[in-house]
């Protein structure tokens, strides 16, 4: 048989996004959350130096 034949087909389904669960967003959240506030607490303990705006 020849090659040179159209074949139709179905075009594939496309696969669903995988879904992430709302509790393992709300966990993310607060993981980041978490980590900026320490980032901020050890560059000020770090450097010493106050926040702008503030007196000291």
């Amino acid at each position: 048989m020849s090659d040179n034949v159209i074949k139709f087909k179905r075009p594939e389904q496309p696969k669903p996004p995988r879904q992430t669960p709302p509790w393992l967003k709300r966990v993310l959240t607060i993981l980041t959350v978490i980590a900026a506030f320490a980032a901020i607490y050890a560059y000020f303990s770090l450097t010493g130096a106050p926040p702008q705006g503030v007196p000291g």
